[in-house]
């Protein structure tokens, strides 16, 4: 069993080597998003969570903008299955909460509802298509 090891709330100008790296590896390898889809004026702006290994390796990665919004939540697949993406989740509410942000909202794609809603997010509205990946907005009111 592979144990990551910490979570470091980060600057995009601090990593943004190893939130491309991760980023690159997960949407635009793996999902197939479109490069110019990926990567927008909000990274500077966010605060990002990065997630490493045991070694130091930087493994996952989730992004908060000031307004609330969470998004580019992602685990480098071989990391998956161990509970990264629930604490980078619990470490970026926490920020919310910190921040007095009075709602968390996220554009899930439909295959991570569940994920989501553990948290407490609720589902509003319909379905749409997101670089061509079904998606529901979610928000959790604080």
């Amino acid at each position: 069993m592979q144990h990551f090891h910490r979570l470091r709330i980060v600057d995009w100008e601090d990593e943004a080597s190893a939130l491309r790296m991760i980023r690159t590896a997960v949407f635009i390898h793996e999902q197939r998003v479109p490069e110019e889809l990926e990567w927008d004026e909000f990274d500077i702006i966010s605060t990002h969570v990065l997630a490493f290994n045991a070694d130091g390796q930087p493994v996952g990665t989730v992004r908060l903008l000031p307004d609330g919004h969470i998004g580019r939540m992602a685990v480098l697949k071989e990391w998956r299955g161990i509970g990264i993406g629930r604490a980078m989740m619990l470490k970026v509410l926490e920020e919310v909460s910190n921040r007095g942000i009075p709602k968390a909202i996220l554009n899930a794609q439909t295959a991570a509802v569940r994920f989501y809603e553990k948290f407490g997010f609720q589902a509003h509205g319909k379905e749409f298509m997101d670089a061509g990946i079904p998606h529901v907005k979610m928000i959790l009111q604080r």
